[in-house]
C-alpha cells in the first residue's frame, strides 16, 4: 500500500515524571509508537506533544484541540498512544474522546492495553466505552428521577425556562407582562382560523416573535397551544428524556403533578381550541414504518438474483426464480453459523498456542536488552566516576566511552522497535481471540437482543448469504488468519449441523 493509500495517524505523547524516571523519554514513546504504524503500513502525519501537561485535564490543550480538529477534518484517522492514561486520566474526559473518535470514524490504538480499534477485538472497546457512558447516564437519570417528583410535589421549578407567558419568580410561576397577551392571541388566533400555520403566520406578521427571537411555527404553536399552563394548571413531573438528548416522552398520565397558576385564557377556549386539535390528530393518517429486516442487502439466490420481503409475505424471496426462504429460518441459521465459528478447533487452538510462544519470546529478547540498557547504564556511571577521580587517562576514558554510548544508542534505536512488535503481536492475537469468545457469548445472548443491535452486527460480520435449494452458505469477514493463509479467506463453511437442516427444511416446506 502506498503512503497516499496508507491509513493517516497521529501520535499523542503525553510522558509522566514517573515514565521518565524509569528512563521512558518522550522520544522513546514517539519510536515506538512509529514502529508500530510501520508494522501496520500506516502513514505517521502528526505528532502531539504534551510533555509535562497533568493528565487531570487535557482536553483544553492547544495540542488536544489542534488533535480534535485533525480527526474532524479527517486530517488524521487514528491516534496511536502508550496507554490509556497517556490520553487522560479523567474517566470523563475518556468518554468524551471516545464519543468524539467514534462519530469521526477515526480509530484509537492504545499500546499498553493492547487495544486497537482497526481489529475486531479493538472494536469491542468502543463497545464498553459505550456501555460505561450508559451506565454513568443511568446512574445520574436514577438520581434526578428519585428527586424529581418530590421537587414537583412541593411546587419547586425543575429546570429548564419557565412556558412562553409565564416567568420565574423565585420558586413561584407568575404572568408575564409581555408575553401573556402574545400567548393568549395565540388561542384567538387559533379558534378563529383553525389552522397552526396560519396562526404562525400571522404572529410572524404582526411583528411577534419567540423568546429568542426567532419567529414561530406550527410546530411551537401546537405546543403552546397544547400546554395546560395557559388555562392556569401547570403540569409537572409528566415527561422524560430518551435517548435522543433532544427528544422526551410523556410520563403516565397517574405520576403528573399539576398546581395551579395564574391563568391567560379562559377554560372555555382552551378546551375548545384542545378539542380541535384532537379532532385534526385522529383524521391525519400516519405512515406505517417500513420494517427493516436483518438480512437486507445482504442475501442473495444462489441463481445470483437479490433476494427481498415482500410487504404481504414473511419470506426472503428471489424475483428471479422464486427461491424462498422464511424470515424466522433465515435468523435461526445466522444465529446457528454464529455458534458454528465459536467452536476452537485444535488447529485454531495451535496457532494460539504458537502466537503465545513468539510474544513470549520477544518479551524475553527485550527484557534481555532492557538489562544491558541498565548494564551499560551503571558501567558508564562507574567509568565516569574514574574519570573524575583522575583513575584513568582521557584517552582510555574516551574510547570506553565512546563505545558504551554507541551501544546504548543501539539499544535505544531497537527497544522500542521490538516493543512495537510485541504490542502488534499481542494486539492481533488478542483480535482473534476477543473474536471467538465474543461468538461463543453472542449466541447465547442472540434471542434477547433488540432488532437494531442484531442489524449492526449482521452488517458488521456479514459479507453475504446465499441461498440455495436446501442449503445455505454464509461468508462472515472475520477469520484467524492460520485459515486465510490457506487460501480461505472469509469463513463460508456451509451450515450442516446433525439435525439443522432437517428442521429447517420443515420450515422451508411450511
Amino acid at each position: 500500500m502506498g503512503i497516499a493509500e496508507s491509513k493517516r495517524v497521529g501520535i499523542w505523547i503525553r510522558v509522566s515524571t514517573e515514565d521518565q524516571a524509569r528512563g521512558e523519554s518522550p522520544e522513546h514513546h514517539e519510536r515506538r509508537a512509529r514502529y508500530y504504524a510501520e508494522a501496520k503500513g500506516w502513514n505517521v502525519v502528526e505528532v502531539y506533544h504534551l510533555e509535562g501537561v497533568s493528565g487531570k485535564a487535557v482536553m483544553d490543550h492547544p495540542e488536544a484541540t489542534r488533535m480534535v480538529a485533525d480527526i474532524q477534518a479527517g486530517r488524521i484517522t487514528g491516534l496511536i498512544f502508550s496507554k490509556l492514561a497517556r490520553l487522560a486520566r479523567s474517566t470523563r474526559e475518556l468518554l468524551d474522546f471516545s464519543d468524539l473518535f467514534r462519530d469521526a470514524g477515526a480509530d484509537l490504538i492504545s499500546l499498553q492495553e493492547s487495544i486497537d480499534t482497526t481489529t475486531p477485538a479493538g472494536r469491542l472497546f468502543y463497545t464498553m466505552i459505550a456501555a460505561m457512558a450508559q451506565w454513568e447516564r443511568e446512574e445520574i437519570a436514577e438520581r434526578v428521577a428519585v428527586s424529581v417528583p418530590i421537587r414537583a410535589k412541593l411546587g419547586k421549578p425543575l429546570g429548564g425556562a419557565a412556558p412562553f407567558g409565564y416567568r420565574w419568580d423565585g420558586q413561584e410561576l407568575k404572568v408575564d407582562t409581555k408575553e401573556a397577551p402574545v400567548r393568549k392571541l395565540m388561542y384567538e388566533l387559533f379558534a378563529l382560523h383553525k389552522r397552526k400555520k396560519t396562526v404562525a403566520r400571522l404572529l410572524n406578521e404582526q411583528g411577534h416573535r419567540t423568546r429568542n427571537g426567532s419567529k414561530f411555527s406550527d410546530t411551537t404553536v401546537d405546543r403552546l397551544l397544547r400546554d395546560p399552563t395557559a388555562k392556569g394548571l401547570r403540569r409537572a413531573n409528566y415527561t422524560s428524556s430518551t435517548d435522543n438528548k433532544k427528544a422526551w416522552k410523556l410520563k403516565p398520565e397517574s405520576d403528573w403533578i399539576h398546581h395551579p397558576v395564574e391563568a391567560v385564557v379562559s377554560e372555555e377556549l382552551w378546551l375548545a381550541c384542545n378539542a380541535f386539535l384532537d379532532t385534526q390528530r385522529t383524521a391525519r393518517k400516519r405512515v406505517a414504518k417500513r420494517p427493516v429486516h436483518l438480512f437486507a442487502g445482504f442475501i442473495e439466490c444462489a441463481c445470483g438474483g437479490k433476494m427481498y420481503v415482500p410487504s404481504n409475505m414473511p419470506k426472503y424471496v428471489c424475483y428471479s426464480c422464486r427461491n424462498k426462504m422464511p424470515i424466522d429460518a433465515m435468523e435461526d441459521i445466522f444465529r446457528e453459523q454464529i455458534r458454528h465459528f465459536s467452536f476452537s478447533s485444535d488447529e485454531i487452538a495451535g496457532y494460539l498456542d504458537q502466537a503465545d510462544a513468539a510474544v513470549h519470546e520477544k518479551i524475553a529478547l527485550l527484557k534481555s536488552l532492557q538489562s544491558e540498557s541498565r548494564k551499560l547504564a551503571t558501567e558508564t556511571e562507574k567509568l565516569y566516576s574514574l574519570y573524575q577521580s583522575d583513575n584513568i587517562s582521557k584517552e582510555a576514558f574516551g574510547g570506553r566511552f565512546f563505545s558504551l554510548d554507541e551501544r546504548r544508542k543501539q539499544l535505544d534505536e531497537e527497544m522500542p522497535r521490538l516493543e512495537a512488535q510485541i504490542d502488534v503481536m499481542k494486539i492481533s492475537r488478542l483480535s482473534r481471540e476477543e473474536m471467538m469468545q465474543g461468538a461463543e457469548t453472542l449466541y447465547e445472548r442472540w434471542p434477547s437482543l433488540p432488532t437494531e443491535e442484531k442489524r449492526g452486527i449482521v452488517e458488521s460480520i456479514t459479507e453475504q448469504i446465499t441461498i440455495g435449494d436446501g442449503d445455505v452458505d454464509i461468508s462472515l469477514l472475520y477469520l484467524p488468519q492460520p485459515f486465510q493463509k490457506k487460501g480461505l479467506e472469509r469463513d463460508s463453511l456451509a451450515m450442516n449441523p446433525q439435525g439443522f437442516m432437517a428442521a429447517i427444511r420443515r420450515k422451508l416446506a411450511g
